[in-house]
């Protein structure tokens, strides 16, 4: 998986290839709006309920790892 680093890397390098100054111009109004805007969200009971319960877990240190929770899903999908 790239790492935000390798992403922002690989976008500058593809950006100084572009030579066409309408594109260049419309990705810079993109790119200006998006970080200019803030945007909330609003969570229902259920999901604030569901976090709690989260912080909860990794207090109690009830984890998985990415690799075990890979492998118990392809073995469940497998079973299918």
């Amino acid at each position: 998986m790239a790492t935000v680093d390798n992403i922002r890397n690989g976008l500058i390098e593809k950006i100084l290839s572009i030579k066409n100054r309408a594109f260049l111009e419309a990705l810079d109004k993109l790119i200006s709006s998006s970080t200019s805007e803030t945007n909330i969200v609003e969570l229902t009971d259920e999901q604030k309920i569901m976090l709690e319960m989260s912080e909860e877990d990794i207090k109690n240190g009830k984890l998985i790892s990415q690799e075990a929770m890979d492998k118990r899903n392809l073995e469940w999908l497998n079973a299918m």
